[in-house]
């Protein structure tokens, strides 16, 4: 195998599964070189139902130079409502070419502005909103520039498949595998450190989550970002430091604030108050990165132990596929699990070949069961290098979670064009683009981002 790049490595990806030399280059040297379409499964009604049975109105928007957030508050805003009355499946990104669902509750097709930058087809009305669930997953068309050795696509694509162990049956492209990492922009692409703070505050060390989030200082941050990290990471002199960091790093701030407003030494509670000042989904990010990066690190370890990922062993735990799917993709659906015994090796192994069925690792959480068998030996030396165990994760607020389990492998088919070079796949949701097309580039995650 060969060692992934060292900040992937910081992260738990600590290798590539396929051995060719990378194909080099970057991404998203415009916004038109990175296109997501969502693959959603919703049903609507004529436009002309009745508003009283469906009062949600459905369209489709692509977007270029809009993030998902802005878009909806740009068209709450024309149409005199509440944000709370825009919704949609996915969050996607500003600097990309985007397709997505939204949905309005109470609007009229000729309600709806010209929005600069967005392409708006109304579909029809349902009789709900849309919510994370109904987005399956996401299909891309992604133009690599400045490649060095184009010509190398060919053989990692020939590495990938034969590691996603799937035939080509009834697919356009050659089907391609990789492990299910979590990307990293799980952790920050540029200073990745939400899952340190995370790992800090499932060991009950509160000061400790904070300072993660304060101190850490990497190159690549501004001079004087990095001169306040290491300035507060030194001396705790919080009144201090919140007069050198600047302002638009305004968690950090917020962080500071709460501790200057203690009376005496800040103590753990003061700490934990400090972390519940970011918002929510902050706070919850926190977390979700620390099993994230347990999760990275049990399946690097699997690789390196030489495990399949395509098929089980005695001992996993696999789940089974979401039969709703739409054509062409693979969705785990980890509501159903099947502890894979040595009576079921062979059975399980079948539904796999046939995706059907996929091995799963855990997002740990206070309900996690681990797995028996090998993949349990690595799951448990995980968790013990980490210093962590299921029921610490029993936590307040919004850092309280149950876990579940994921797939460890993602499969696609791919094709690819090399002038320019030019890849398209789809992934379910939850799955990274990055986690591919890391196998192609081998180059610093920032050029992925």
């Amino acid at each position: 195998m060969r060692p992934a790049h060292p900040t992937e490595q910081a992260v738990g990806m600590e290798h590539y599964v396929s051995d060719t030399d990378g194909i080099g280059g970057h991404l998203r040297e415009d916004d038109e070189h990175f296109r997501v379409r969502e693959l959603e499964r919703f049903s609507t009604e004529p436009v002309d139902a009745s508003l009283d049975a469906y009062p949600h109105l459905v369209f489709r928007v692509t977007l270029s130079g809009w993030d998902t957030n802005d878009f909806a508050s740009r068209l709450s805003d024309a149409l005199g409502i509440s944000r709370e009355r825009v919704n949609w499946a996915g969050t996607k990104d500003k600097y990309a070419v985007t397709t997505q669902l939204f949905s309005v509750y109470g609007a009229d097709p000729a309600d709806l502005p010209d929005v600069n930058g967005a392409e708006i087809d109304v579909l029809g009305r349902a009789g709900r909103s849309l919510e994370f669930g109904d987005l399956a997953g996401n299909a891309f068309e992604l133009v690599v520039s400045d490649p060095a050795q184009p010509a190398n696509v060919a053989q990692i694509t020939d590495e990938l498949h034969a590691f996603g162990g799937l035939e080509d049956e009834d697919t356009e492209g050659t089907v391609v595998g990789v492990p299910n990492f979590f990307g990293q922009q799980r952790f920050g692409s540029r200073r990745p450190v939400t899952h340190k703070v995370g790992l800090e505050i499932a060991r009950g060390d509160w000061e400790g989550a904070v300072m993660a989030y304060l101190g850490n200082p990497t190159d690549a941050e501004p001079e004087g970002t990095q001169d306040a990290r290491a300035f507060v990471q030194e001396t705790r002199d919080w009144q201090e430091a919140l007069e050198r960091f600047p302002n638009r790093l305004r968690y950090e701030r917020s962080m500071l604030h709460g501790i200057t407003e203690c009376d005496g030494e800040p103590g753990p509670e003061d700490f934990r108050a400090a972390l519940e000042r970011v918002p929510s989904n902050l706070q919850r990010l926190f977390v979700h990165a620390a099993q994230s990066y347990a999760f990275n690190l049990m399946l690097s370890k699997r690789l390196e132990r030489g495990l399949p990922f395509d098929r089980p062993v005695e001992g996993d735990v696999a789940c089974f596929a979401d039969t709703d799917a739409p054509a062409g993709l693979e969705l785990p659906d980890t509501d159903r699990l099947q502890r894979v015994d040595e009576r079921r090796v062979r059975s399980v192994t079948r539904h796999c070949e046939r995706g059907r069925a996929f091995v799963t690792a855990p997002l740990v959480g206070t309900d996690t069961e681990l797995a028996d068998g090998e993949q349990g030996e690595i799951e448990r030396a995980v968790l013990d290098d980490l210093g962590l165990e299921p029921a610490d994760f029993d936590l307040p607020g919004e850092f309280y979670s149950s876990g579940t389990r994921r797939a460890i492998l993602v499969r696609t088919p791919l094709e690819y064009e090399t002038d320019p070079l030019t890849l398209e796949f789809s992934l379910p949701k939850g799955s990274y683009a990055t986690v591919v097309l890391r196998e192609y580039l081998k180059v610093d995650p920032v050029d992925l981002g």
